[in-house]
């Protein structure tokens, strides 16, 4: 790798480090107000997390990929700061579906 590739490749996973410290500030931020804005969500960036994993031969499953993105266990993010979706939101993603 050519020390250009290097420096493109530490820039890109800073993006990546200040993209998960930005949502773990902003807890507000619903998943599914993600998914209706940007078609993704933390859920996804945990799925993307294990597959770039496993195609570098590093086993790293979901719930630890959802530890990395979430900053604690899935079902302490989901207990403490998940909210039911609104029927509004629910009918947006449901249309964007279609």
């Amino acid at each position: 790798m050519s020390s250009e590739e290097s420096i493109q490749r530490d820039i890109e996973a800073a993006v990546f480090r200040r993209l998960l410290e930005h949502l773990d500030n902003n807890k507000d931020v619903q998943n599914i107000d993600l998914m209706n804005l940007a078609s993704f969500c933390r859920n996804c960036l945990s799925k993307w997390y294990a597959t770039a994993a496993e195609e570098r031969g590093v086993s790293v499953d979901y719930e630890t990929a959802r530890e990395r993105v979430y900053g604690m266990p899935y079902a302490d993010w989901k207990s403490q700061f998940q909210k039911e979706a609104s029927p509004e939101q629910l009918a947006q993603f449901q249309a964007q579906q279609q």
